[in-house]
C-alpha cells in the first residue's frame, strides 16, 4: 500500500513542480533513472515473493544510480557509449522482472480460483444415487 502512495505521489510531485535538467546532463540523469526503475520493479518482485528487505532496496536504489551514472560519465570520458550497454542491460532485467511478476500474481490469482472452486464444490456436492 505504502508504495503505492509513493509512486502517486511521486507522480504527481513530478507533474506539479516540472525540473528542467540541462542537455549535457540529460543521458546521465537518463541512465540514473533507468537504473532506479530497475531497482523499483525488482523491489516490487521482492515484496510479492516475501523476500523484501528495506536496507537492500534503499542502498541498491542509489548505488546503482550512481553507479550507472558514473559509468555513463567514464564511458564519455574514454569514447566509449556504455551508456547503451547500461540501457540495454538494465531494460533487460526491467522486463524481466516484470514478466517474474506477472505469472507470479497469474498463480496466486489462479491458486485463489482453485481454492475457491473446491471450496464450492465441497460445500454444494451432490451425491449421485
Amino acid at each position: 500500500m505504502y508504495i503505492l502512495i509513493g509512486v502517486v505521489l511521486g507522480i504527481i510531485a513530478a507533474l506539479v513542480m516540472p525540473i528542467y535538467i540541462p542537455t549535457a546532463y540529460s543521458l546521465y540523469v537518463a541512465v540514473a533513472i533507468l537504473a532506479s526503475l530497475d531497482s523499483v520493479v525488482g523491489g516490487i518482485l521482492a515484496h510479492l515473493s516475501k523476500t523484501f528487505d528495506t536496507k537492500v532496496f534503499v542502498t541498491g536504489f542509489f548505488t546503482n544510480a550512481f553507479f550507472a551514472a558514473g559509468l555513463t560519465w567514464l564511458g564519455k570520458k574514454l569514447g566509449v557509449d556504455i551508456s547503451l550497454a547500461a540501457i540495454v542491460a538494465f531494460g533487460v532485467r526491467i522486463f524481466q522482472n516484470c514478466a517474474t511478476i506477472r505469472r507470479y500474481i497469474f498463480n496466486i490469482l489462479e491458486q485463489k480460483r482453485k481454492q475457491k472452486k473446491t471450496n464450492t464444490d465441497v460445500g454444494g456436492e451432490k451425491e449421485n444415487v
